[in-house]
């Protein structure tokens, strides 16, 4: 009995050591897969929450290396950032790797590829252009020229002379932003040992380099054509990994891809600028629908759900709040030319905000961050029509005949249900009612009669 009891307690242990084991795997260098992950369009929250969740999975089952496959026009400052820690803290080694051929890692891609333990890049591909830029729109100013002590070029000198005090802010301003990113960019560079000096270039002066030019000055390791050519060309290679050094052994591996999930696929659908400002719009004039048509429930409900979609796509999304603004003036002004017509000039006056609102919503001149102008001209294109469409609505109400109330009746033509004598009343058949009538000639029954006025109930009549 004690052999029996001794024998299912060692198979107990033995399980709940493989359990613990399989919770948390520890990679080994040469063993194991690989894992893909694909960084393709603007660094968004989306896109850095799937690096993110892709990489600790990859991590959690057992996977020897990640190849983080870039081409990007860039994105957010803080989205990159964060892949960029995630990267720093992956207990795997991370291969950065510029593909397919004509791929890029424009802005905030260039940061994603200097902080990779080992950067590649396809042939016809090329990095750089890392300048950041405000979320007002437009670039950071840059700051006075100062000659680079590593070689990079001095910034131009501005044609228009500003006030000392703006000088001043203007400066500030610039120099703080301008050199934060040179700061971090250079502390990527040194701790792979990548071309610090190049980076600054990138950042100060918007400098952008090819695949070959990038292997020339050490700012990539190598080129390849694919991820077969990667891992055989980083095998052997040694980089630290959380403090120690780890020599790669990939020739051969699996390589497994780690797609994003629906979460990710949603919000990626939601920040795309074309759609939540789509959102935004149907939300709005959903919600007016209803209160034009109160109980019609359908447009209320439909509304509120792509309005408060749209809002929360606005929280991840660089948005300019003065474009914000004006597009809702342009609603409000055109749903004021719809209640009280004023010939137009309300109406036009809120198309115009609307356009201008549109256009710099998402222009924070953030990479792949902007609306599509071809939606935006529908829209304004289909706002002129309706705003013509009632004008010309006000303008035939205008010129048409009166079909109720007085006016209405004294246009209007009936005919004899008795005879009548001169002076006399009888009762006519006007507009498919019963009047008493009043009229001052003979007339037979079935006479036609035209109304001249009307005195209460009494209606006085002529022959047509």
């Amino acid at each position: 009995m004690s052999r029996c009891m001794w024998t299912l307690w060692s198979a107990l242990l033995c399980l709940a050591l493989g359990t613990v084991g399989l919770a948390e795997p520890v990679p080994v260098a040469g063993q194991g897969f690989v894992a893909r992950i694909e960084l393709d369009g603007a660094i968004g929250p989306a896109a850095a929450e799937y690096v993110d969740d892709a990489m600790q999975r990859a991590t959690r089952e057992g996977a020897t290396a990640i190849v983080l496959r870039l081409d990007t026009p860039g994105g957010l400052a803080d989205s990159m950032r964060q892949i960029v820690s995630s990267i720093l803290a992956s207990h795997i080694p991370v291969l950065g790797y510029v593909a397919p051929d004509g791929a890029r890692a424009a802005s905030a891609g260039t940061y994603i590829l200097y902080a990779c333990h080992i950067a590649a890049m396809a042939p016809a591909t090329h990095l750089g252009a890392a300048t950041p830029v405000s979320l007002g729109g437009g670039n950071t100013p840059m700051p006075p020229p100062v000659p680079s002590p590593l070689g990079g070029p001095a910034p131009a000198k501005s044609a228009e002379k500003p006030s000392a005090s703006e000088s001043v802010a203007r400066d500030a301003e610039a120099n703080k932003v301008l050199n934060d990113a040179i700061a971090y960019i250079r502390s990527l560079a040194q701790l792979r040992g990548r071309d610090a000096a190049w980076a600054e270039q990138a950042v100060r002066g918007a400098a952008t380099l090819t695949a070959s030019e990038a292997v020339e000055r050490h700012v990539v390791d190598f080129m390849a054509t694919d991820t077969s050519a990667l891992l055989t060309q980083a095998n052997g290679r040694t980089v630290r990994v959380a403090n120690q050094a780890l020599t790669l052994k990939l020739a051969g591996l699996a390589v497994r891809d780690y797609a994003p999930n629906w979460r990710t696929r949603f919000l990626g659908i939601i920040t795309n600028p074309t759609i939540a400002y789509m959102l935004l719009l149907a939300g709005i004039y959903g919600l007016i629908l209803e209160a034009f048509h109160p109980g019609a429930l359908l447009p209320g409900i439909a509304g509120g759900i792509c309005l408060l979609i749209g809002l929360y796509a606005l929280q991840l999304l660089p948005v300019n709040y003065a474009g914000l603004a004006l597009m809702a003036l342009g609603v409000a002004l055109l749903l004021t030319e719809a209640l009280t017509p004023a010939a137009g000039a309300v109406g036009v006056g809120g198309v115009i905000a609307f356009v201008i609102g549109s256009i710099m919503l998402f222009n924070t001149g953030v990479p792949g961050y902007a609306v599509n102008l071809g939606v935006i001209g529908g829209i304004a294109f289909c706002a002129v029509a309706l705003l013509a469409l009632i004008l010309r609505l006000v303008m035939r109400a205008r010129s048409t005949r009166p079909f109720s109330g007085e006016q209405h009746m004294l246009q209007t033509t009936g005919e004899l249900l008795q005879a009548v004598q001169p002076g006399s009343e009888s009762w006519a058949l006007v507009g498919g009612e019963r009047w008493r009538v009043h009229c001052e000639t003979a007339l037979p029954a079935g006479a036609r009669v035209r109304v001249l006025r009307r005195e209460g109930l009494q209606l006085w009549v002529a022959p047509l």
